[in-house]
């Protein structure tokens, strides 16, 4: 597994991690995981040593929004990349106490196979994650923490209150687009609660800056 690059968002502890790909007359190869380089390999400490204990694979047709879902006991952090098609990453923060508590950042993530390289993007524990789709795609994300159906929440990305001064304005505009032209969305996630509703609910004190 060669690194390339790891950049830090707007929201410091999300992250893209950035690997080369190996192209040649066929086509490419490319390592997408190894446990001890993501153990071991300057750049990648934010993990802190952190393992992949279930993997997960997600296809969506145009216009989907998925998100955005958080789990505790156990807390899980996903890594994310797109296999095909074009994903929008979102990521909102919920840990109370944080300074950007309740911000929420977009991250471009189209599948070029021409690219030299290829990116996934790593969500920590004390962050929602979400998804949407402008186009059919599949999508690969790899677990710290196995799922836990009594320890989950969600927050509709569609609540008014999230705070969308760090997002990109493209992305935004993005999202705002297809959620106005009656998105693809679970009844879940269409009845997720508002961030108010959450930073009320005793729950959300399992999520606190500098606990996680």
């Amino acid at each position: 597994m060669k690194l390339l690059h790891v950049q830090s968002l707007a929201l410091e502890a999300v992250k893209v991690v950035r690997l080369a790909r190996f192209p040649d007359d066929r086509g490419y190869f490319a390592e997408n995981y190894r446990v001890s380089d993501f153990q071991r390999l300057e750049g990648l400490e934010f993990l802190g040593g952190s393992r992949v204990l279930q993997c997960n694979e997600s296809f969506s047709r145009p216009g989907t929004i998925r998100g955005l879902h958080f789990q505790w006991n156990p807390f899980q952090g996903k890594l994310v990349r797109t296999v095909f098609g074009r994903m929008v990453d979102m990521v909102l923060d919920i840990r109370l106490t944080s300074p950007t508590f309740g911000k929420i950042i977009c991250y471009d993530l189209p599948e070029d196979r021409a690219a030299a390289y290829q990116e996934w993007i790593w969500v920590p524990p004390g962050f929602a994650h979400g998804t949407f789709f402008p186009e059919e795609s599949l999508i690969e994300y790899f677990c710290t923490g196995e799922y836990s159906p009594g320890c989950e929440a969600g927050i509709s990305p569609l609540a008014p209150d999230l705070d969308w001064s760090l997002c990109a304005p493209a992305l935004q505009q993005l999202f705002e687009s297809i959620s106005a032209a009656s998105p693809a969305m679970s009844p879940k996630d269409r009845a997720g609660c508002s961030l108010t509703q959450w930073a009320r609910d005793e729950r959300s004190a399992h999520f606190v800056a500098g606990r996680l």
